[in-house]
């Protein structure tokens, strides 16, 4: 049977650090979010379902323009595992989802994302096999996103508060895949971090379509 592959993109956080909503920050020829949900859209995912805070309006708005399944929490999600979990029964209601299906997670604020790394990630996996896919960038570091065989959507809700999705990792068998062009730390945290992935974009130092 074959392996189909709903990606959740949690978003439902209050950009603290940054001291505004990041994700509708200008990238290229939109905002950072649709740049992300660009990507996942240019992939072979089979959908895309992102988890938006119930207070964020403009988001929401304008991820349902960018064309993924938009999914908006009746509360505040507390954290990155909570969205996540959202998402995963969004798609268990909404699907008739098998063992053989896969759920992959990335994080909402990576502007370098790429529909080729997430196509990688997919190709490296087989619907056979039970173990998460974790792509590596050059200096072996684990990055996004990440690929879990369906099953282990029933043991994030089950995770104690302090674990996060990592736990996971450190639980089931792992298979690393190195992605050469994956540009270390291309998260947005603060203003310097969209300032200096804003600029390497800018400066056509990006990885090719």
């Amino acid at each position: 049977m074959a392996s189909r592959y709903f990606a959740v993109v949690p978003a439902a956080g209050r950009s603290v650090r940054m001291g505004q909503a990041k994700l509708l920050l200008p990238w290229a020829t939109g905002t950072l979010v649709e740049h992300v949900l660009g990507a996942w859209r240019g992939s072979r995912v089979t959908a895309t379902v992102i988890v938006v805070h119930p207070d964020v309006r403009e988001l929401t708005a304008v991820s349902r323009r960018a064309g993924v399944e938009v999914l908006v929490a009746n509360e505040p999600p507390p954290d990155m595992k909570a969205s996540v979990a959202l998402g995963l029964r969004y798609w268990s209601e909404t699907r008739h989802l098998t063992a053989a299906d896969s759920w992959l997670v990335a994080p909402a604020d990576l502007p370098l994302l790429e529909s080729r790394t997430i196509d990688a990630v997919l190709a490296a996996h087989e619907p056979t096999d039970s173990r998460i896919v974790v792509p590596t960038d050059p200096v072996g570091k684990r990055s996004h996103p990440v690929l879990f065989p369906w099953p282990l959507a029933d043991e994030v809700p089950r995770l104690p508060a302090h674990e996060g999705l990592k736990s996971l990792l450190a639980q089931h068998p792992v298979h690393e895949i190195s992605v050469p062009w994956l540009v270390p730390s291309a998260d947005v945290d603060t203003p310097e971090d969209y300032r200096r992935l804003r600029d390497r974009y800018d400066r056509n130092d990006r990885p090719r379509p």
